[in-house]
């Protein structure tokens, strides 16, 4: 018979311990108690323990205190941090401390539990390593860093805000904390912001009531209840509306939705990680994005570096994806030649992985012999005016016209790379959508 997972519990209070000490019995667990910090310290430099649940006030010191000691001298012990009600700058600063995650007073007892089973699953065997390279590939130091970063977030609850520019590989990362993570067995849900129509937004995050609306023919759970026990993906959230980064922000600070025609709010357990391609600080300075759902997004930082900053890591992607694409085709895979290889390394990569992946595609179509040369890519040349010398005024009749002809041929190589995806070439090309249509529609490209 394996040995019962252990728990420590730090408060001050009497009433507080001997409630989360009767709930977690019933889970099966054993407690040890500590009124202070340093009675907290003793158990933990005496016993191993599995959780740990600490007051934020403590009589020595503070919960931030405790957070900090676990981190630096037992980091496989995840602990929680207990706060006031409405002490929400508190439990950010316990998350960015490395806090798994936090409870507020009064304690909700579904709540806890939740937490507590939450927790326990870190002790779980890991993915495994291969796993996880298969889709991030890579050994230069920028994916080196990031493979440690994504393991140590996978561990916490705490929102993480992924950084990083179109196409290199933020839905991938996020993916891979969600699956390294004690959620792992429960459900991902992507959701592209910028593809919501805004007046369907509340609808689609929150769910709706039949007969709430024209058209609402029956009950329908949002994207928060499909989530719930698992993570919420919020790629392109700089796109949200500021009607809906209000009701975002009461949805992640109270951890209940209300359904669009419902009369109660419904609690969700959900893990926030975000994502945009946009500078999201820039996005607040201009009055575009609320500065309290930022920090609320932003507890953790994660960038992903773009192609050019590990080109190193060129020569792997494209073996592993001609690769891919002959296996798709039944055909032998194509290999590149050196000087095609050359020139994807000086390449400045704009659209990142993606865009490698479509130029990679397009010249596996192209060439003979199954080997890829310098032509097949396709390559622009990308040297600004500056770097060229003047550019020259030869050819040009009328300039309205060179530039709407010019205008057209970026949107043809930006949807072209995308697949014909439209929102995706939107934000290649750095284009709000709507801005995107009327370009489309100005052009007479259909």
């Amino acid at each position: 018979m394996s040995a019962r997972q252990k728990a420590l519990i730090v408060d001050d209070e009497p009433d507080i311990r001997e409630l989360l000490e009767i709930t977690l019995g019933r889970m099966k667990l054993d407690t040890r108690s500590a009124r202070n910090l340093q009675e907290a310290r003793d158990w933990l430099g005496r016993e191993r323990f599995d959780l740990c649940l600490t007051d934020m006030r403590l009589p020595d010191g503070s919960g931030l205190e405790l957070v900090q000691h676990i981190q630096q001298r037992h980091s496989q012990v995840p602990v929680a941090m207990i706060t006031a009600y409405g002490s929400l700058d508190t439990a950010v600063n316990a998350l960015k401390a490395g806090a798994f995650d936090f409870l507020t007073k009064p304690v909700d007892l579904a709540r806890l539990r939740e937490l507590v089973a939450t927790a326990l699953r870190l002790h779980a065997p890991a993915i495994e390593e291969e796993a996880v390279d298969s889709r991030l590939i890579g050994d230069s130091p920028p994916m080196r860093t990031l493979r440690k970063q994504i393991a140590k977030l996978a561990r916490s609850q705490a929102p993480v805000y992924i950084s990083g520019e179109s196409g290199s590989g933020k839905e991938v990362v996020a993916r891979l904390i969600h699956e390294q993570g004690p959620r792992a067995e429960r459900p991902f849900v992507p959701v592209n912001c910028g593809a919501i129509p805004s007046e369907l937004m509340e609808s689609e995050f929150f769910g709706h009531r039949k007969g709430s609306f024209t058209g609402a023919i029956e009950d329908k759970q949002g994207l928060f209840q499909a989530a719930s026990g698992g993570t919420l993906f919020l790629d392109e959230v700089a796109d949200l509306p500021l009607p809906m980064q209000v009701k975002l922000l009461r949805a992640i600070q109270e951890k209940a939705v209300r359904a669009v025609g419902g009369q109660q709010e419904v609690v969700v357990d959900v893990r926030i990680l975000s994502a945009t391609h946009k500078d999201l600080a820039a996005e607040v300075a201009a009055g575009r994005f609320r500065q309290d759902l930022y920090y609320r997004l932003n507890v953790i930082e994660l960038r992903v570096p773009p192609l050019r900053e590990r080109r190193e890591d060129i020569s792997a992607l494209a073996a592993i994806m001609l690769a891919r694409l002959a296996e798709e085709a039944g055909q032998p895979p194509a290999r590149l030649g050196e000087e095609a290889l050359e020139k994807l390394r000086s390449y400045r990569f704009p659209g990142n992985v993606r865009e490698l992946e479509n130029m990679l595609e397009r010249a596996y179509t192209l060439c003979e012999d199954d080997l890829i040369q310098a032509r097949d890519l396709r390559l622009c040349d990308t040297s600004s005016p500056g770097e060229s010398g003047e550019t020259s005024l030869a050819g040009i009749d009328n300039l309205e016209d060179y530039l709407e002809e010019l205008e057209r041929k970026l949107i043809m190589q930006a949807l072209e790379e995308t697949r014909w995806n439209r929102t995706a070439a939107a934000e290649r090309l750095g284009l709000s959508f709507r801005s995107m249509r009327y370009r489309l529609k100005k052009l007479g490209i259909d």
